[in-house]
């Protein structure tokens, strides 16, 4: 499969034998890795589809969440601390 790349300066064409990842579309951001064997041709290893700047795994917005919650204090430590 060969794609087009798009960005600052000229197009790149990557050539990449393998499977896109599902987040791959038009317009969408990418990494590829791989070998530059032209100045405007790259034989990838590996292509990574980029999440948009606001997606966070699933495990980390749980994980934020639970750090972030405000503490719960019975009615024992409001009194003990003067609240």
């Amino acid at each position: 499969m060969s794609f087009d790349l798009a960005d600052v300066g000229p197009k790149v064409t990557v050539v990449y034998n393998g499977i896109l990842p599902d987040l791959f579309r038009e317009g969408q951001g990418i990494v590829a890795q791989g070998v530059l064997v032209e100045p405007t041709k790259i034989e990838a290893f590996e292509v990574l589809a980029k999440h948009d700047e606001e997606y966070m795994p699933p495990e980390i917005a749980e994980a934020m969440k639970k750090t972030h919650e405000p503490l719960q204090y019975s009615a024992e430590q409001k009194q003990g601390s003067g609240q």
